[in-house]
């Protein structure tokens, strides 16, 4: 029995939502209203059209496994296609949404995230499905096995990266601003590891927004971060311009992800004072922001987007 369909309406509430997962992926967009209407013929063609694009794959199955009803479209799909890889991921990463959200228990997530890696040897994104786990459910000893498993099958994974360092920042979170601490390594080698073009150069600068969040939560720099002093020093100057660098000889305009890291880059620019800078990345962004980092250490996101763009824009 397929579940029933949400009401008549949804996709007008959605587009009033600041935030959209989706980002600027306007396929993904368009295959997650018709799944919300159990069309999941749609998602079938666009993860079939998606294919080996390992980090467009990943972006797209999690945000379609966001939906409510994800998980009973992807096994009444399976009931047609029990040999579908793609079905099985989406229900995978659908009951690891429901676990982290308090609705259903991790061990079936588990093991239909296994179901599907199984199916897909190749495929990374189950095995993100469980990384994601892991890092809601507070496993410390898998993180680290977890993400090899990823890094085998595609070594610059954006998301897992990301996932990584944001698990990482919170470690020792009470030694205070140690600029040797783990996550900047970790950063640093993902950036030196991957190929001249790859978006992991911005990682460092990611790297040093989570570990603000930290220490601000944990009462060890001020909640406001213009004023902070977090982006000030030797090390936030040299990662930021690096990652700006990048940006300006590589921009990766066609990565799924790629409106993650201009976010992160724009209020890097902004909390250090680079109004000119950012404008040019805020011009990129446009009005799509990410929650991240605009809502650290615990700010109204879209409030500190909008402020921080009218700054920048305005001083130019």
């Amino acid at each position: 029995m397929p579940p029933p369909l949400p009401p008549l309406g949804r996709g007008r509430k959605r587009a009033a939502q600041s935030f959209d997962t989706a980002l600027d992926d306007t396929e993904l967009a368009a295959a997650r209203a018709a799944l919300t209407q159990g069309r999941w013929q749609t998602v079938r063609s666009l993860l079939a059209r998606t294919g080996d694009d390992w980090d467009r794959r990943g972006h797209r199955v999690t945000v379609l496994a966001e939906e409510s009803h994800t998980a009973a479209w992807a096994r009444e799909w399976l009931l047609a296609e029990p040999e579908s890889a793609d079905a099985s991921v989406l229900l995978g990463m659908a009951l690891v949404q429901g676990a982290l959200r308090g609705r259903d228990k991790p061990g079936p997530a588990r093991e239909a995230c296994r179901a599907a890696a199984a199916l897909a040897p190749a495929d990374p994104t189950p095995w993100l499905g469980l990384l994601l786990l892991e890092r809601g459910l507070g496993g410390e000893e898998d993180m680290a096995r977890l993400f090899d498993k990823i890094r085998h099958r595609h070594p610059d994974h954006h998301h897992a990266h990301h996932v990584m360092v944001s698990w990482l920042a919170e470690r020792h979170g009470d030694t205070g601003s140690d600029p040797l601490h783990e996550v900047y390594d970790f950063a640093n080698w993902a950036a030196e590891q991957a190929p001249a073009d790859s978006p992991l150069a911005v990682l460092p600068v990611v790297a040093h927004a989570e570990r603000y969040r930290v220490l601000a939560a944990g009462g060890h720099l001020p909640a406001e971060p213009v004023t902070s002093g977090h982006w000030a020093g030797r090390r936030a100057r040299q990662v930021l311009k690096a990652a700006f660098d990048w940006w300006l000889e590589w921009e990766q305009e066609d990565h799924p992800r790629r409106l993650v890291d201009l976010n992160f880059l724009a209020h890097a620019k902004h909390c250090q004072g680079r109004g000119a800078e950012a404008a040019a990345l805020f011009h990129r962004i446009g009005d799509r922001p990410t929650p991240a980092p605009w809502s650290y250490p615990d700010r109204n996101p879209y409030t500190a987007f909008r402020t921080a763009r009218a700054g920048a824009l305005g001083a130019v």
